[in-house]
């Protein structure tokens, strides 16, 4: 009986390796992949840099300011604690809101012999369209009363020196904004310059009203009854 076996192609195709006969061993087929679960692969972080803080649109420093110009930041809300500062031996005011300066102002304090105290004060009174009644009805637009007494914040002419009678002048547009965001007992710092302290003004009491002056007419005299006339003589 004949035996037939069938050989696999594979092996009818490689030659049998034998040591000294010069012919290479097979090359195996590569071994198929194993799926195995890939290592995620985690990227650095990389340091998200801060946004820059918004600054005053400065045109120059507030030492070069000319007379009457200032400086003031455009907001779309001024929200935060409000400090405002007036330095009065150089003739300026700075407005800071959360510790940041929003605005610088050449002022006019007052003149020799009518110094502008120093002090902490608090906003006591606010009048768009104040007209004063010391001072033969002048105009104090924006005014912001700190004593009652005479002393304010308002707008007014700034020369470049003092030349009010006490008062706080600010250009008109500088005395519209600060009149803006500022509310009733709003802090106000007056230095007379920025190494001396200075201490809160003493509170002052609302002045009363004076009652109305009640005009008493004149004491009339009393009526005098005409003489009776003299009887007829009885004929």
């Amino acid at each position: 009986m004949l035996l037939v076996f069938s050989v696999p192609l594979l092996a009818q195709a490689q030659p049998v390796f034998k040591p000294g006969t010069g012919v290479q061993p097979p090359v195996l087929p590569a071994e198929p992949p194993v799926n195995k679960p890939l290592t995620p692969v985690v990227e650095p972080e990389i340091p998200v840099p801060a946004p820059a803080p918004k600054v005053v649109k400065k045109k120059g420093p507030v030492d070069a300011l000319k007379p009457g110009e200032f400086v003031w930041e455009k907001r779309d809300s001024y929200q935060g604690p409000l400090r405002i500062v007036a330095v009065l031996d150089i003739q300026r005011m700075y407005v800071f809101q959360n510790d940041e300066l929003i605005g610088f102002s050449t002022i006019s304090a007052g003149k020799k012999g009518k110094e502008t105290p120093t002090g902490i004060f608090n906003i006591l009174q606010k009048n768009i369209d104040h007209k004063s009644n010391l001072y033969s009805n002048a105009p104090m637009p924006f005014m912001q009363r700190l004593t009652w007494d005479g002393i304010a914040i308002h707008g007014g002419h700034v020369p470049g020196y003092p030349a009010s009678h006490g008062c706080i002048r600010l250009p008109h547009a500088f005395a519209k904004a600060l009149y803006g965001i500022t509310q009733m007992a709003q802090e106000v710092v007056v230095l007379r310059d920025v190494s001396t302290p200075v201490k809160r003004a003493e509170p002052q009491p609302e002045p009363t009203p004076a009652p109305p002056i009640m005009v008493t007419p004149p004491a009339t005299e009393p009526a005098v009854p005409p003489p009776a006339s003299p009887p007829k003589p009885v004929t």
